[in-house]
């Protein structure tokens, strides 16, 4: 079975523990894709699983460098036969050229600032905390969930995607992925928030009074606008 730690577009954990309970009566390995959940769920930042007390149960873990370690790059682990195997039959990587080796001790060395700074990860969840409790306060509906991915969704089309994306990075300064049909049904427009340890409670803050705005002038029509002028500070 393969599932997901933290499923990117809901920030929802995947159910490991009750999956390892089926591994118990039904016959099967257990993949899991980490990439939100690595650095930044359990109690040493090794993912959800650890999380939830079933890390030694999954069979092949993978995840990126790209989200908690702000690299590039990905990793497979798991038992050393099954990495051995794949090593030499997966056709994908034949021929493909290993991550240059700045870019591996960088790897190592966030390695080390997640294992041995549990305080980053205590940062981050206090940001995650107030970010989710902020956008509930003033009427956002969000998804509930106690990881960082936050999406906040709106109604409106793809030409009012770009132009809210526009605002926020130009006139707010705040830069943020915008996911649009067909990833999302029709006229949804979803923004989603990523909350990291180096934020503040004042750019929680920014942010807030960012998408009040946003909405406000998304309900006056203000976004319809084929061409907007951006006001960028300098």
């Amino acid at each position: 079975m393969i599932t997901e730690g933290v499923f990117g577009m809901s920030g929802n954990m995947g159910d490991l523990k009750g999956i390892v309970e089926l591994k118990k009566k039904y016959n099967f390995r257990l993949f899991v894709d980490d990439a939100h959940g690595f650095g930044t769920m359990g109690a040493t930042g090794a993912g959800v699983g650890e999380e939830q007390g079933v890390q030694d149960q999954i069979d092949l873990y993978f995840s990126t460098f790209a989200k908690s370690m702000a690299s590039i790059g990905a990793f497979v682990a798991g038992d050393k036969n099954i990495l051995k195997y794949l090593r030499y039959t997966v056709r994908s990587q034949i021929y493909a050229k290993s991550l240059p080796m700045p870019l591996v001790l960088g790897a190592l060395k966030r390695l080390e600032l997640v294992k041995k700074h549990p305080e980053l990860r205590a940062d981050l969840k206090k940001i995650m905390v107030a970010i989710k409790d902020g956008l509930k306060d003033r009427g956002f509906s969000i998804n509930p969930t106690k990881t960082p991915p936050t999406p906040v969704v709106f109604k409106g089309g793809v030409g009012e995607a770009a132009n809210m994306a526009m605002d926020l990075r130009e006139n707010s300064g705040i830069f943020c992925s915008v996911v649009i049909y067909p990833v999302v049904p029709k006229d949804v427009i979803m923004f989603r928030i990523i909350p990291t340890a180096a934020h503040t409670l004042a750019d929680v803050e920014l942010t807030l009074n960012a998408f009040s705005a946003l909405k406000t002038k998304l309900d006056d029509g203000f976004y319809k606008k084929e061409e907007l002028v951006s006001v960028t500070k300098i």
